[in-house]
């Protein structure tokens, strides 16, 4: 077992609730509402640049960083982007050997917040926006983080391979015979947001739901990312998983794709952004963080990556789905953290890979 993991597990043994909640206030008290002020700005310029460890896609981490940019001339965004277990380990591993890298930090496994905030390496810093708009579930109550995007997992189906009355409604359709050799899913031990997405729907439809869809001979692939393009190139009838954001880019785009909100509830994801205590630029940090989750910078996120926010002034590009019209399953955050091991192990033995 590596550090990280047991670093990990000793930060969750005493569990939480769902959602950005943790178990015990680290500080005495949440900090104030943080404004861009002309000090902050000058001593960001002085900096000159923000190191962001990135667990969105690079295309995504890339044009919010075009759009600081563009906004602040003169600070430069370095974007190290990789997969939130890859990053998780990573930062354990900078850290023990007291590198300090990256100010500041994005994930799509919220579990990894818990336990940077028990081991103190996050600075507190409220984003004015966020102390205004954001609701409790979305924020940290010591201020230290918040949910930087949203999205869900999804089915989906080529339109010039399966016709709308016969595409699935839910996963449980997935299971019909006529699905044998036609889908496409990703894997739990490669994506943090197919981690989080199988023990959702082994919880709720129980692990017999994976034991019937191996059955099917899905194909296995890596990314959530990459169901949608399986789909959407015709090496697969449907996904039996994947985000759904590439879903809707694809079909805008002109591709032969149409989403599918399960029947049973769309597995939520939950991404948070903070800033590292240990920041080499903590201005341009703090800089970086008020324009992620302005309204301006949220709002540029989901016009670019048809994701969420929770920043209710925040609204999607007409003809996208409104997240609180989209039945979702709940999210646990740390019961997944708990459970990784065994649903890796579980997963790998149902499918045989």
């Amino acid at each position: 077992m590596t550090v990280s993991k047991i670093t990990r597990r000793r930060v969750l043994a005493g569990g939480v609730a769902a959602g950005l909640a943790v178990p015990a206030k680290v500080l005495a008290q949440a900090p104030a509402a943080e404004t861009v002020t002309p000090a902050l700005l000058e001593a960001a310029k002085k900096e000159g640049r923000v190191v962001w460890y990135a667990a969105m896609d690079l295309p995504v981490s890339q044009n919010v960083a075009k759009r600081f940019e563009a906004k602040y001339p003169g600070i430069s965004v370095r974007i190290e982007r990789t997969g939130s277990e890859r990053q998780f380990q990573r930062l354990a591993q900078e850290y023990s050997s007291k590198i300090y890298a990256a100010d500041i930090i994005n994930a799509s496994d919220a579990a990894h917040f818990v336990a940077w905030k028990r081991n103190g390496w996050l600075a507190p810093y409220v984003p004015e926006d966020v102390a205004k708009f954001f609701p409790r579930e979305h924020r940290d109550a010591d201020g230290l983080f918040a949910s930087s995007r949203i999205y869900v997992v999804s089915l989906c189906y080529n339109t010039s391979m399966v016709k709308p009355e016969d595409a699935p409604k839910g996963f449980m359709d997935l299971l019909h015979p006529k699905w044998l050799n036609r889908l496409v899913k990703a894997h739990p031990s490669y994506s943090g947001t197919i981690m989080t997405s199988t023990y959702q729907v082994a919880r709720d439809l129980g692990w017999d739901y994976f034991e019937k869809l191996a059955k099917q001979k899905v194909m296995q692939v890596q990314s959530s990312v990459d169901p949608p393009n399986k789909v959407a190139l015709g090496e697969r009838a449907a996904m039996a998983d994947g985000n759904d954001f590439n879903v809707i880019l694809h079909k805008e785009a002109g591709r032969p794709v149409e989403i599918v909100y399960p029947v049973e509830g769309a597995p939520l994801i939950v991404c948070p952004n903070a800033v590292l205590k240990a920041a080499s630029n903590p201005n341009a940090a703090r800089l970086f963080q008020s324009f992620l989750f302005s309204q301006d910078g949220q709002q540029a996120l989901c016009d670019f990556a048809a994701q969420h926010s929770a920043h209710p002034q925040v609204k999607p590009k007409p003809g996208r789905p409104v997240l609180k019209n989209i039945k979702v399953m709940k999210d646990d955050p740390v019961a997944v953290e708990a459970q990784a091991v065994e649903i890796k192990a579980r997963y790998q033995k149902i499918f045989g890979v």
